[in-house]
């Protein structure tokens, strides 16, 4: 198995749009109102919930969806190359964006961690940390 879909959730899909889409260049799919806004990856997605509106059941009639949600940050981890990462911190610093952390991990695997518009911890680490 692997995973087909990762979540986290933002408030303002706006500011998530233009950090996910605008600044990381991740490939829209679908934007549905202040719902949500679904982005591909190299063979899964990345989706980003509003939480006030996912909490509410689906409208009768509607895919069977079950509410979701969460509060407080969240995490993801992309899969970076060490080039990868170097331009990446880069164009996050240009843009801006604080580095929270960027650093190697015991077995040799570098993380750059930033948060994103919502708060959410993201990661851009080489996949050898866990052995890919």
């Amino acid at each position: 198995m692997r995973v087909l879909e990762t979540s986290l959730y933002a408030a303002d899909l706006d500011a998530a749009e233009a950090f996910y889409g605008g600044l990381l260049g991740l490939e829209k799919v679908t934007r549905a109102g202040e719902r949500h806004v679904f982005f591909r990856l190299d063979g899964s997605m990345l989706l980003i919930f509003n939480p006030a509106e996912t909490a509410h059941p689906p409208a009768p009639g509607a895919l069977p969806v079950p509410p979701h949600g969460a509060s407080g940050p969240g995490h993801m981890a992309f899969a970076a190359g060490t080039g990868e990462i170097d331009a990446l911190k880069a164009r996050l610093e240009a843009a801006g964006v604080a580095i929270e952390a960027d650093f190697t991990w015991p077995n040799g695997a570098r993380s750059l961690y930033i948060r994103d518009p919502a708060g959410n911890s993201v990661e851009f680490a080489e996949p050898r940390l866990w052995g890919f």
